[in-house]
């Protein structure tokens, strides 16, 4: 299993959201690019970047803080938030984005997504995040009026690289991953799935890992932050 470390963005800063709530933000680091250094020191090959003010605004509001990460870094790095339209894509691609994340553009612009899916094949991921059984779009300020196994279905067979599936009740929460909703997106899905939402120790990515071949990876973020996880010892058990 893969270990993504994350980096939520908002006014510049590493922040850490509440259930999803902007009005609950801790702010970890005021150098989002040291925070990237620090997890490429610890071992980890990837980094999450989400740019949280973009994602209610519907265009990027971070990309100072994501350039500087990206030319600070070797990682390879994934990005979610406000990537609405092609044009979005290419910059985050021109800059050195490994992936870029499409969540709302999948509820709303589904011809756009198969678009970006069909020209960057390997490289778009879709992002479901969920609550209550139902998708949520817009920051998560939005519901998107289906569900994430009809999300999945929608897009089976679109070319996505990979599915990011997050329980926005737990996000944030330090109350455990949501295991059995991933294990059954997976069981559905011929896409890999990346668990995200409420890691909160060891056990929740050895319970990932033993749930279903088809869960690749796992996001964590207040774990990692409030040392909860050790790094070390987190790569070793998804190795």
């Amino acid at each position: 299993m893969t270990l993504y470390p994350a980096i939520d963005l908002k006014g510049g800063e590493c922040v850490r959201l509440l259930h999803g709530r902007m009005d609950q933000s801790t702010v970890y680091n005021s150098d989002p690019a040291s925070q990237a250094a620090a997890f490429e020191l610890e071992g980890f090959s990837w980094v999450h970047i989400v740019d949280l003010d973009g994602a209610f605004a519907g265009a990027a509001r971070n990309a100072g803080a994501v350039n500087a990460i990206l030319a600070r870094v070797g990682l390879k790095a994934q990005l979610g938030g406000g990537v609405r339209d092609m044009a979005a894509v290419e910059r985050w691609f021109d800059v050195g984005m490994t992936r870029v994340i499409l969540g709302t553009a999948a509820i709303n612009d589904p011809k756009f997504v198969a678009a970006a899916c069909k020209k960057h094949p390997g490289r778009i991921v879709l992002g479901i995040d969920a609550k209550d059984g139902q998708v949520k779009t817009d920051g998560w300020d939005s519901e998107g009026a289906t569900t994430p196994a009809e999300l999945v279905k929608r897009y089976a067979d679109q070319g996505v690289a990979a599915i990011i599936y997050t329980d926005i009740g737990r996000d944030g929460a330090l109350t455990g991953v949501n295991v059995d909703a991933t294990a059954e997106l997976a069981e559905i899905a011929a896409i890999p799935v990346i668990a995200s939402g409420g890691v909160a120790s060891l056990a929740d990515i050895e319970a990932l890992k033993s749930a279903h071949d088809n869960i690749e990876g796992v996001i964590i973020g207040r774990a990692l932050y409030d040392g909860r996880i050790d790094p070390a010892e987190a790569l070793a058990r998804a190795g």
